[in-house]
């Protein structure tokens, strides 16, 4: 695996190639000079999760099964070969941040995340090791002797925000699909045990879907505790490789779809998703499904046909044998 590395990794060429492919429009180009203020956060949040998927094809459809994070393997494989793919949590993060360090956002920095499982759809139980990144940073326009901070996650799937979150406890949002609120708040995690004097608090990303609903937390995270290339490694070997992570036997693709809103502007108006054989879709109302692949061959064509991805005859031949083949 090459490096992870830290700072800037993209060059002026590379950032003007992945704008034109998330269609930022050019007042947001650095050719246009823009305010790297919070609605270039949001247009560039926005336009990330709507052209480039959660994805962890890479696991099942390749020769040797594994995820590589070097930053150039990762613009390659999401940008330059225009075959519709992304990466799963830790790829789309670190490929994010990079991109940012790139555009100006120089002190955005990652976090590691402690997610719950979900059972029957829903996070439940204990919170799992650090197994997910989040972004932190701060607005370089917001010169502010207190700047706000802002949690950025493009890679948790379907069930992650829409747009950067201010790290405002309480602070109640809609999450753009539906009736779906989301906020962060902070308390110490069940199994912590030292809770005295210095003990750290974690931020709590939690959701209802409805006004009267109860709150439920996905994940956990620490804001003032970075994440770094040894860290990188550790969690992404685990996440990949380890029977004990589902990552390894569910294959997985959601992307966020954009549309128009009734105000004439773009806005993300539901999403699709891929898991195992089934293809769902929300539009805001209520997940259906649209579609069951019964071979590898129909799940092919529906990776084509709703997400955009194209696999290479030598990805397709990597599942064969695999855990997650379908065998229809």
């Amino acid at each position: 695996m090459g490096s992870v590395l830290i700072g800037q990794v993209y060059s002026p060429t590379q950032v003007a190639e992945y704008l034109d492919y998330i269609g930022l429009p050019q007042s947001f180009h650095p050719s246009a000079n823009p305010t790297l203020d919070l609605s270039y956060l949001t247009s560039l949040f926005f336009h990330q999760i709507t052209t480039i998927p959660y994805e962890n094809l890479l696991i099942h459809y390749s020769s040797n099964h594994t995820v590589d994070l070097d930053p150039q393997v990762l613009f390659t494989k999401i940008v330059a070969n225009r075959r519709g793919r992304g990466g799963y949590c830790m790829e789309n993060a670190l490929f994010f941040k990079n991109m940012l360090h790139a555009l100006g956002f120089t002190n955005a920095y990652t976090v590691g995340v402690r997610n719950r499982s979900r059972i029957d759809g829903v996070p439940q139980g204990p919170f799992s090791g650090w197994v997910h990144l989040v972004i932190i940073l701060t607005l370089p326009s917001d010169t502010s002797p207190n700047p706000q901070r802002y949690a950025v996650d493009v890679a948790f799937g379907g069930d992650g925000p829409t747009f950067p979150m201010p790290l405002i406890e309480g602070l109640v949002h809609h999450n753009s699909i539906g009736t779906q609120e989301i906020r962060l708040v902070r308390d110490f995690l069940p199994t912590q045990t030292f809770r005295g004097e210095g003990a750290a608090k974690m931020w709590l990303y939690q959701y209802r879907n409805g006004k009267d609903k109860e709150w439920n937390t996905f994940y956990a995270f620490n804001a003032e505790f970075e994440f770094m290339e040894p860290d990188f490694r550790v969690m992404n070997h685990f996440t990949s490789t380890s029977d004990e992570n589902p990552q390894g036997v569910t294959v997985l693709s959601i992307l966020f779809l954009r549309g128009d809103g009734e105000d004439g502007k773009k806005k993300v108006t539901g999403k699709v998703m891929l898991f195992r054989e089934v293809v769902k879709k929300n539009l805001g109302g209520r997940t259906e499904v649209v579609q069951v692949c019964k071979s590898e061959e129909e799940r092919f064509k529906a990776l084509r046909e709703w997400f955009g991805i194209e696999l290479t005859e030598e990805e397709r031949a990597g599942i064969r044998g695999w855990k997650s083949e379908l065998k229809g």
